[in-house]
């Protein structure tokens, strides 16, 4: 069996920096003709210089023959400036705005911890077109893991949409039925972004057995029936959802250790993964749509002419990657995937 698709677009990918871009780069750019790139770097990516200068680094990493438009992405805190969307808005490859709880998620320290300290930069955001890219979580001690992405949306993405009704919103790596349900019901300008490993995994199978390190990601894999929601979801035909790996690689070390940090490396199988996630709910028919076009057309960029070949065939998955002087676990390292990206 082969699937030809427009190439897909990654509208929420992390790829570090330094020599980790080495590895990670070329795994993107083999796969995807367009990219989102994250900034939440150990130095946040917080002004358009800063923004420019990671672009051209990024740049340097694609192989010969590779040529992936890498969008990019400011980081959101309390004191980012209006001054800096007047400047986002103007220099063309950097199109968002990144909203991580301070806290929720890997370098994530110096992220929001007062919303009315951003209100004016939220409003210029909307008057100048910049997406509000947002990690839907709250990070307080006393709300359970497992319901910290529903009460955020309850808590604070509806006020900001009340607020400014005209921003346009991602919900990043939605995870949960409710996160569905608010995407879905939050109009035209409200979208939202499915992972491969949430829509394939659930909670068991980051915990039963023993703790399964490279499974482990923010926000954490859910119940069942949240999974069968982000599937449908996925696979329903609307464009409000579209595809977004959230894949961020870690070193070996820092995985596979008593604190091990929260990521999933899928990048190097990204598209195989998808394609199971389809081919098991009936859904092939339906891929092209989310990867390659409604996240395209969400963000009001042409949809890809350039095409891809995924064929059916079992595709041996490795062990680990170089990533600087340590190294980068993918998912299913060691197993296999049901497809792969015909070369």
């Amino acid at each position: 069996m082969e699937l030809k698709l427009a190439t897909p677009f990654d509208a929420h990918v992390h790829l570090r920096d330094g020599v980790a871009l080495e590895t990670v780069v070329p795994h993107v750019a083999r796969d995807f003709g367009r990219a989102l790139v994250m900034p939440n770097l150990t130095t946040p990516v917080t002004t358009i210089a800063q923004a420019l200068a990671y672009r051209e680094r990024i740049l340097e990493c694609q192989l010969p023959g590779q040529d992936c438009d890498w969008l990019m992405s400011l980081y959101l805190t309390d004191n980012t400036p209006p001054d800096e969307i007047v400047k986002a808005a103007g220099a063309g490859s950097v199109v968002a705005l990144k909203l991580s709880p301070a806290g929720a998620t890997t370098n994530s320290d110096l992220g929001v911890t007062d919303y009315s300290r951003i209100d004016e930069t939220l409003a210029a955001m909307s008057e100048h077109e910049l997406l509000l890219l947002v990690h839907g979580e709250v990070t307080r001690g006393d709300v359970d893991i497992f319901d910290r992405e529903a009460r955020f949306l309850d808590e604070v993405l509806a006020k900001i949409l009340v607020r400014h009704p005209e921003l346009r919103v991602v919900l990043e790596h939605v995870t949960t039925a409710e996160g569905v349900d608010f995407v879905e019901q939050g109009g035209e300008r409200v979208a939202g972004t499915l992972t491969a490993h949430h829509l394939l995994y659930n909670r068991n199978d980051l915990l039963v057995g023993g703790l399964h390190p490279h499974l482990y990601c923010l926000p954490v894999l859910k119940r069942e029936r949240h999974r069968e929601a982000l599937m449908a979801a996925a696979t329903g035909g609307s464009g409000k959802f579209f595809l977004g790996t959230d894949s961020a690689p870690h070193g070996r070390e820092a995985k596979e250790c008593q604190d091990g940090c929260a990521g999933c490396y899928t990048s190097p199988v990204a598209l195989a993964l998808y394609a199971e996630a389809f081919e098991k709910a009936g859904a092939l028919d339906r891929l092209e749509d989310f990867a390659s076009h409604f996240g395209a057309d969400f963000y009001g960029l042409p949809r890809a002419t350039d095409t891809i070949r995924l064929e059916k065939t079992v595709t041996p998955v490795s062990d680990s990657y170089a990533f600087g002087e340590d190294s980068v676990v993918p998912l299913r390292a060691g197993g296999s995937v049901a497809w792969r990206v015909a070369r």
